[in-house]
């Protein structure tokens, strides 16, 4: 148990694994409860929709692509996810041809992708033929193909990204493939977020960015490109901000510039969440620092696992110091670190007192005479991190 400068009791337990970082979230769907189970851990969110989602009642695509079937029947109809098929069936109820779309789907072979799907399937008065143990369209793909799809007419329900190399390898074995956008993806209504979200990216003040869908990551790059801070976001990306994808489908648009990212083992947002709990304190180095154990955060500090609110100034002197803990850093080095601070040493000194009292421990850093300052790194850390 720790006691905060006002002598409130704080439990350490209660500071969770992702506190003191900044995570941008760029989903459309289930936007919220990504953020929940973020802000659950102790994360501060900033929300920045890359896309929204065109309600299926008025998308004139997946109408016609659903009196296409309707009128033509194929041989094989592919179920990719659950929201995907109710929202295709709802719809079809909307436009009067919901009887007549089921009567369809029940004389042809449904496929679908895993478990989610299969009950959507079932609720719907339906039964699939078969589904993958994996949950994988690869696997689903090598079926087909194991089958022969020559001359076959398939139907495969799309879910806002591509598939890459599915359509393509259905084609290339002679298949005739109907594509049904169940929801497409366009460009947010307001783009403010999103260029926050650019800015606050450049400026490494988020942590990480996760993405769960393949055109929410183009799009993102897409808008950097417009704003002529592609590459300056790029740079981010690949060096200090970390990409977190649902998938490797996700990633393939940040892949193809280069840009490293960590994918959860199961596609789901919850494995998603836990890749950053421990993704984003294993990019801290703990600090033997005066007796006490230092982690410097996003945009807070860990003392002995009690967290600690810094202003920004603060942070980056904190982070002046940290570069080279144990090292004397002259006032000089620190006023050219503060942003608008010019070149009245006052403010580092200011600064300075502020960062002491929010790390609650003044003896944390010390000042030395003439020089600067530096971080009381414990003597038995010296040959560790000494010439870090």
């Amino acid at each position: 148990m720790h006691r905060d400068q006002n002598g409130a009791a704080r439990d350490e337990a209660s500071v969770g694994p992702l506190a003191g970082f900044t995570v941008g979230v760029t989903a459309a769907r289930r936007a919220e409860e990504l953020g929940a189970l973020l802000l659950r851990r102790g994360a501060a969110v900033m929300h920045a929709p890359a896309l929204r989602i065109v309600p299926l009642s008025d998308d004139s695509e997946l109408l016609t692509a659903t009196k296409q079937l309707i009128d033509h029947a194929p041989h094989v109809v592919v179920a990719t996810t659950a929201i995907g098929f109710r929202g295709w069936v709802e719809a079809a109820d909307g436009w009067g041809v919901g009887d007549a779309l089921l009567d369809r789907l029940r004389g042809v072979r449904l496929l679908a992708r895993g478990p989610k799907v299969r009950g959507a399937i079932r609720a719907a008065g339906l039964t699939e033929e078969w589904s993958p143990a994996s949950e994988s369209m690869a696997e689903v793909l090598d079926r087909l193909l194991e089958e022969g799809v020559e001359g076959r007419r398939i139907a495969v329900q799309l879910h806002g990204e591509p598939l890459p190399g599915f359509v393509e390898s259905l084609r290339a074995g002679g298949a005739e493939v109907v594509g049904v956008p169940v929801y497409r993806w366009m460009p947010p209504a307001d783009i403010g977020p999103v260029d926050r979200l650019l800015d606050a990216t450049v400026a490494r003040a988020l942590d990480a960015v996760t993405f769960t869908s393949a055109p929410a990551a183009a799009s993102l790059l897409d808008r950097a490109e417009r704003r002529g801070m592609r590459d300056q976001l790029l740079d981010a990306l690949r060096h200090d901000v970390l990409a977190v994808c649902v998938g490797p489908v996700t990633a393939l648009p940040l892949q193809a510039h280069d840009v490293p990212t960590s994918q959860p083992e199961r596609f789901r947002l919850g494995p998603l969440v836990q890749l950053l709990t421990r993704e984003l304190p294993g990019r801290v180095r703990p600090l033997p620092v005066a007796g006490r154990r230092l982690e410097i955060r996003g945009h807070a500090v860990v003392v002995d696992g009690e967290l600690r609110t810094v202003p920004p100034a603060g942070m980056t002197l904190l982070r002046a110091l940290a570069r080279r803990p144990g090292w004397v850093v002259p006032r000089a080095d620190l006023l050219r670190a503060l942003p608008g601070a010019g070149r009245d040493e006052h403010a580092v000194e200011t600064a300075m007192a502020r960062l002491r009292s929010a790390l609650g421990s003044p003896k944390l850093i010390q000042t030395v005479v003439k020089r600067g300052y530096r971080l009381a790194l414990d003597p038995s850390a010296d040959t560790k991190y000494g010439g870090a």
